[in-house]
Parts: structure tokens; sequence; C-alpha cells
């Protein structure tokens, strides 16, 4: 009996038009694509689409198994997702284990901290409805383009932009991109870990000095001193290897972040208001320095919604398959990320103008606690705040600094071709951290800092991800998504520069006299 050929599956290349491959059946004939309801046009291709029940029918029930188990596989694993090898080696994308749960502690670590305490100061130039109109239209603002950045993540199928530079870059071209979004995002972090040193330092002499009371001041530590302490600490931290790594310090961050903010405001509307306080913008000088002071209270407003140059970063850290994307998980815990952060920034904010008013220390309510209810609270409430603010600081401080890290690791890698050794990746964090210690030794003037960063990374929270999300995905010409958006942009972009430049104005008009967390 004469042996008949197996038959082979032959693979047609598919034209341009069209990438859905076609396949030789058994019989010779040529399968058809699958048409869809709508006009007869080809349905959507998937990697697995041509494992299909028409595909199956001519084949053995073991072989159809095999086929349908590959299918789920392929499903699961996300195959066509391209992964640089390199990013094995980077503190970001070096562990892929992380879940909304994680998701929920870095975005809640990220976005409450020391600039909370900032917040009553703003309202002392806005006064109390330009002061809440302001904040409102932030929160509602950063949260849509919070979304945007979540959504974008996975914008174009086999691809994760996991860094805030890679999407931009995507975005914008290679240079153009690189050129916007570097130095910004690199500034606030930076900016960022310098600031937590001043507000981490001084907190942490505020505390002893609670805590030791008159029994140890004969050789007190100078403000200097503690914020060498303070940098010290931080590196020791900063030697965990990657993002998914500090989610238990994240945590932690978050926890505590949520207490002081809470008991700061309610310490402060507890206490009796201080005599002659008022609640009308502060008077200045000249029509001028009014304008710049405003344009410099709403840059720390919108520095309080700093965050986003991690959200893509966090969103690399989990895993990601055709039928479990990250972006399900990441929205969920950003979700509730951002409910904490609203009730911890809008009751501090309004809190602490209601009770300190313009009489609002530069350096933000909890220098205002300490100056005007010193004597009028136990030293063990006020001792538990300062130390939550410490640890809230040292938490913030790593989140911050981890895409630093991982741009100098990128960089190492690329150029060496292999994983940095232990001693490389800590002799950088060491110099990063005193780095950091020097900046802020030298520009201690916290609220005009914080407008300043507010001002110049403001694009990365409000502008950038507008324009990302028109030149990415491409909404219909002149819709009300494309002008909604553009708008959106254009606007960030403006605001940016008007507030930036209140920031420079800030500093060179306190120049250093201005001093923060001074105890009266």
């Amino acid at each position: 009996m004469e042996e008949r050929p197996e038959t082979e599956l032959i693979s047609i290349p598919a034209t341009p038009r069209d990438s859905t491959p076609e396949i030789l059946t058994p019989s010779g004939h040529r399968s058809p694509r699958p048409q869809s309801k709508e006009g007869g046009k080809s349905a959507a291709w998937t990697p697995t689409s041509f494992i299909s029940p028409r595909f199956l029918s001519p084949i053995g029930t073991p072989m159809k198994k095999v086929l349908v188990n590959m299918k789920g596989y392929l499903e699961d694993v996300g195959h066509l997702t391209k992964l640089n090898p390199q990013d094995a080696w980077l503190p970001i994308t070096e562990s892929r284990n992380g879940n909304a749960h994680y998701a929920a502690f870095h975005n809640l670590n990220a976005g409450v901290g020391f600039q909370a305490l900032l917040l009553p100061v703003a309202f002392s130039f806005l006064g109390w409805s330009w002061g809440i109109i302001s904040l409102t239209i932030a929160y509602i603002w950063q949260l849509y383009t919070l979304w945007i950045l979540v959504q974008l993540h996975e914008a174009i199928p086999g691809k994760r932009y996991n860094r805030y530079v890679e999407l931009a870059e995507a975005a914008f071209g290679n240079k153009l991109g690189a050129w916007l979004s570097i130095f910004p995002t690199a500034y606030l972090s930076a900016g960022t870990a310098t600031a937590l040193i001043l507000v981490g330092g001084e907190t942490m002499k505020l505390f002893f000095e609670i805590v030791c009371g008159p029994l140890c001041t004969s050789n007190p530590l100078t403000t200097v001193e503690w914020y060498l302490v303070f940098t010290s600490l931080c590196i020791v931290l900063s030697q965990l290897p990657n993002l998914n790594s500090i989610a238990g310090l994240s945590l932690v961050g978050a926890i505590t972040a949520i207490f002081y903010s809470t008991m700061v405001w309610l310490l402060s509307v507890s206490q009796d208001r201080p005599p002659k306080i008022s609640y009308e913008p502060i008077a200045l000088p000249s029509f001028t320095a009014s304008v710049f002071s405003v344009f410099n209270a709403l840059g720390i407003i919108a520095f309080a919604f700093r965050g986003h140059n991690l959200v893509l970063e966090i969103q690399s850290t989990m895993p990601s398959t055709f039928k479990h994307p990250a972006h399900v998980p990441m929205w969920k815990g950003a979700k509730v990320a951002y409910f904490f952060i609203a009730m911890c920034l809008f009751p501090v904010a309004i809190g602490g103008f209601w009770a300190y008013g313009n009489l609002m220390p530069p350096s933000g309510i909890l220098n205002a606690l300490f100056g005007f209810h010193q004597h009028d609270i136990s030293r063990g409430l006020l001792a538990m705040t300062f130390l939550l603010v410490v640890f809230s600081c040292l938490s913030s401080f790593q989140i911050y600094s981890m895409p630093v890290f991982d741009n100098f690791e990128a960089s190492y890698t690329h150029r060496t071709n292999r994983p940095c050794s232990i001693w490389v990746r800590s002799g950088f964090r060491v110099a990063y951290g005193f780095i950091n210690f020097f900046i802020g030794v030298a520009l201690p003037f916290l609220s005009s800092l914080a407008g300043l960063l507010g001002g110049l990374t403001l694009p990365v929270t409000f502008a950038y991800p507008c324009f990302m999300w028109v030149l990415i995905k491409k909404p219909t010409k002149y819709s009300f998504n494309w002008y909604f958006n553009w708008t959106l942009g254009w606007l960030g972009v403006a605001f940016s520069v008007a507030f930036t430049i209140g920031g420079i104005w800030s500093i060179v008009d306190n120049g250093l006299k201005l001093k923060f967390f001074k105890p009266s």
C-alpha cells in the first residue's frame, strides 16, 4: 500500500496591506481571512488568531491539544512584547513581580510628602477662593494626565515604555523627546531629593530638641550636621537594589505620610488661633512683587502633585500579558493612592491656612505648629509628628532617587555590556547622596525651591502627557479630544514659564534671609 506523504502547513507571507497570515489547508485550498461583521473588512489580527477552529479541524486530537495549549501559553506570556535584555540589569526593570498593592504603596509614597506641608504657604498668597480653586483644578488635571500615562505604557502592541523618557522619545522623536524630558525628570528627582534632605535634617533637629529638652543642649549638632546625618541614613537605605525591593519602604512612607499629615492639621486646628490673624492675601510693596509671589504660590501647588515622572517606572515593575495587561492593576492602585492623597493634601492646605492665616511662615505648617504651639501641645505628640515626617522623607528619598540610579546604571551597562557590580552601584549612590547634600547646604530656601521645582517640572505632570496622547493615539483632527489635549498641553507650558519666573524671583528676593523651621 502506497504511503501518502505527510501534509504540511505552508504559511504564505502576508501582503503589506494586511498582516494576517494565510494558511494552506491539507487539501491545498487557501483559507480565507476572517471577515468582520462591518463592511467585510478583515478582523483585527492577534498573534494567536491563526490557531482557530478552521485551522485545527483537520489535525488529529493529540496535535490539536498541543496547539490549543500553545495558544493559551502565548496569550499568557505575551510573546510579542520586545524586551531589552539590558533591562534585566537595571534597578527599575530588574524585578517584574509588582502588583496593584505595590502600585498603591509607591504612588502614595511619591504623591504625599513634605510638599503638602507647604500648601498653606501658597494659600497665604492666594487667599481662600483662589487657593481652593487652584488646588482643585490641579488635582483633577493631574489625575487625568496620570490616566493618560497609565494607558500609554503599552500604547503600541509589543512595546512597553518602561520609563518616562522612553515614552517622550516615542511621542516627540528621539532627539526632541530626550531634550524635553531628561532635564525636567532628572531635575525633579534630584531637586526633590535635595528638598527632602532639607526637611528631614531640620525635622531630625527639632525631634532631638523636643525629646532631649534642656538636658542635652550644651553642645548640640548644627543644622548642617543634621543634614549630614539624614543624608547618611538615606545612603544606607539606597543600597536596596531595585524598585520592587523598596515596596516595604514605600508602605512605611505612605503610612507615615498619612498619619503626620492628619496629625499636623488636627493639632493646628485644635489650638487657639494666633492673635491678629488675617485671611487676606499677603500684601507686598509692589504690583510686580505681588504677581511673582502669586506665580510662586501656584508653583508650590503644582509641585504638590509630583510623582508623574515615576508612573511608567512603577508600572514597568508589573508583569503584563495579552490577557492581563499591566495597566489594569496599575490604575487600581493609582486610584486608591490618589484618594488618600486628596485626603491628605486638602485638609492640610485648608486646615493650616485656617489655623495660621497670613502668619504662616515660609517653611510651612510644621514650623508654624512648632513656633506657635510648642508649649501648648504635649512633647510626646510633637515628637511623634516629627518622627513620622523623618520616616516619610527617608522613604520618599529612595523612590525619587531610583530613576537617577537607573539612568546611571543604564549608561554604565551600555558602555561595558555587563551589569554594575555591587561596588560600582554603591559608589554611585553614595556620591549621589552627598551631591544632593552639598546642593541643599548651598540652597536652603525650601518654599522658593518648591516653587521653582514646580515651575520647571510642571510640563512633566500637566503638559507632556496631553501632547503624548495626541501624538501617539492620534485622535480625529479638530475633534473635542484633539482640541482638549492640545489646549491643556499649551496651558501647562505657559504656566510652567510663569511659575518658573515666580520661583526664581522668590529665591532672589529672599536670598540668605530665608530660614525655615526656625523655632521661636
